[in-house]
């Protein structure tokens, strides 16, 4: 797993610069996609992030026009690495993915060790 620097502010005017181990995206979705076959929820630990699944609903989310609540798998920490699948569209169509990384300095990428 790469291991790459992560701003995280801590109070206003400290932020620390830290080393994190961010797991590769194609073997995170790999895990979202296995979750989402079973169809049952989740919520745990995995690559060494908080994570979790919830499978479709057939009810709406409150205040939505949207016919049913999506599936969706968020796994991270919002502000510090963050990664989500939503299967907006439907079941059995491929998932809305969103990325937040904007806190990562993506070109130091080492080996972990």
């Amino acid at each position: 797993m790469p291991v790459v620097r992560a701003t995280v502010r801590v109070l206003e005017g400290v932020t620390p610069v830290v080393p994190i181990a961010v797991p590769d995206r194609e073997e995170v979705r790999a895990f979202a996609e296995r979750l989402h076959a079973r169809g049952q929820p989740w919520k745990g630990e995995a690559f060494g992030w908080s994570a979790e699944y919830s499978p479709q609903r057939p009810e709406p989310p409150l205040d939505s026009k949207m016919l049913f609540t999506p599936a969706d798998f968020c796994i991270g920490e919002s502000g510090i690495w963050f990664y989500s699948l939503m299967w907006e569209h439907g079941q059995n169509e491929p998932p809305v993915e969103f990325l937040d990384e904007r806190n990562l300095a993506v070109d130091d990428r080492q080996p972990a060790g």
